[in-house]
């Protein structure tokens, strides 16, 4: 890569929903790269809360201000992923020690798969570490307050997205 080249990013994942602690990662990997493109994920193995089109709109609105950052879905290898769009690196957050194990395993699969990329672990904010995407959805559908963990679009999505059905 010539250095005039820009630095891509990749940072992937299902984002049902996108948290702060995402977020967190996304303002963090902007000082490290040109470009990050969230890569959000079909997900079929997974019943998500949200459609993808509704979890790229989420990725875009929350990440608005941040830099240059675009949300696109993705299916199947983040590898051939990044290859498509010339990304350098893998941006994964680690929140904990079950994380990095996890993500430690994959990023030594996906060098295998791609060695010229690179995965950056990112430590989100003390605060921010005990947030997940499960947690939040389970404390929002028992009618718990998320608006510390995710954007107000996105809390009111939540609201909208679990209220019961007349």
């Amino acid at each position: 890569m010539s250095s005039s080249a820009p630095r891509i990013a990749v940072y992937s994942g299902t984002f049902d929903p996108f948290t702060l602690g995402h977020a967190d990662v996304v303002r963090r990997s902007m000082g490290l790269f040109d470009r990050l493109i969230v890569a959000v994920a079909v997900a079929h193995h997974k019943k998500t809360l949200f459609s993808l089109e509704q979890r790229v709109r989420q990725v875009m609105q929350a990440c608005q201000g941040l830099g240059d950052v675009q949300a696109l879905p993705f299916e199947g290898l983040i590898m051939d992923f990044c290859a498509a769009h010339q990304a350098c690196s893998v941006v994964r957050g680690v929140r904990n020690i079950t994380d990095f194990d996890y993500e430690a395993q994959m990023a030594a699969m996906n060098r295998k798969l791609r060695p010229q990329v690179e995965t950056v672990f990112l430590l989100p904010e003390a605060n921010l570490q005990c947030i997940s995407s499960t947690l939040v959805r389970e404390i929002s559908k028992l009618g718990g307050d998320v608006s510390q963990m995710v954007s107000p679009a996105i809390a009111q999505d939540l609201r909208a997205a679990q209220a019961p059905s007349a």
